[in-house]
């Protein structure tokens, strides 16, 4: 391995167990680790994150390690986005691995090539490690290009990651210019989809650091890889989960890890596929007119929901 790696945990030992081992056994030169700190009031918290930290530190190959252990807890939105801007701040490039996301072996050396072929190409923004729809899409290269950014293990440079504001203040400016419309013309569902994401990351009643990563390839360009086929597992499923169910979804049950074959077939071109993206926004975001009705009433469900409580 060539590409230095940021290993993002809070306080799930078993899967942070899991995703370490594929981490040693890549033996990545450099290895970042944030750690968000315990969240008042959480019983055994405090020792869940101390093991987390004790699991990712366990190095036993040549590498150079950094911390960035968080003493109280800064929440998804600025634990996860702090992180990542610090580790930009030390590399100019680099991958990004979250304590829930399991890749395959190869999601390593596929990084490792791609961040060096399109180094100094600003047309690409972000490589991504998974493909939620692979089992829709037919692909004789290796990876095909995306304006959606799917972040279950990716990497980036910090020429785009510099770009990144995590309070997304451009937002009204550039909604107010069209931007959704010029950038999914005649795809109504779309635009309204994200133009209520983005409000209410905007207005802070989001507590995420994702969507303004959308925002941010959207506002500023750059294209997002995506593997052939999919590259990671996602374990963050269950009980303890911060922002997924129990089960996971269909779209991840039909997109296996499997690694990709060598050498890397690369496109000929740089240019997004509509169709694909259509196929990301259908079946991994839900955008579709039952969702659009379902945000509608959401304002009438707050409404009601205190009047429903009071009879119970």
């Amino acid at each position: 391995m060539r590409s230095p790696v940021l290993f993002l945990v809070f306080n799930r030992p078993q899967i942070t167990a899991k995703v370490f081992e594929q981490i040693r056994s890549a033996k990545p030169p450099k290895l970042y680790i944030a750690a968000d700190g315990p969240r008042e009031g959480r019983k055994g918290e405090l020792e869940f994150c101390q093991q987390v930290r004790d699991i990712a530190t366990q190095v036993d190959w040549l590498c150079e390690v950094k911390t960035l252990f968080q003493d109280r807890n800064l929440g998804c939105k600025l634990g996860v986005s702090s992180g990542i801007s610090w580790f930009f701040e030390q590399e100019p490039e680099g991958i990004i691995l979250e304590d829930d996301v399991l890749p395959v072996p190869g999601f390593f050396s596929y990084c490792d090539e791609l961040l060096e072929k399109y180094r100094f190409d600003d047309r690409v923004g972000m490589i991504s490690g998974s493909n939620l729809i692979s089992s829709r899409v037919n692909c004789a290269e290796s990876y095909f290009f995306s304006k959606i950014p799917l972040i279950w293990g990716w990497a980036a440079w910090r020429r785009s990651w510099q770009q990144y504001d995590v309070s997304i203040a451009q937002w009204p400016e550039w909604d107010c210019s069209g931007g959704l419309e010029k950038l999914f013309p005649s795809k109504p569902l779309v635009s309204s989809y994200w133009r209520d994401a983005f409000n209410r990351v905007f207005q802070g009643k989001l507590n995420t650091w994702d969507y303004q990563l959308m925002f941010t390839r959207w506002r500023y360009g750059g294209l997002t890889i995506i593997p052939k086929s999919n590259l990671t597992d996602n374990l963050g499923y269950g009980s303890n989960a911060t922002h997924t169910s129990q089960n996971k979804p269909a779209y991840l049950l039909d997109s296996p890890a499997i690694d990709l074959p060598l050498p890397l077939i690369h496109p000929a071109e740089i240019q997004a596929s509509d169709i694909r993206d259509l196929l990301i926004f259908k079946h991994v975001h839900e955008v579709n007119l039952m969702g659009f009705i379902r945000r509608q009433l959401r304002p009438l469900k707050k409404l009601i929901a205190p009047l429903v409580g009071s009879h119970s």
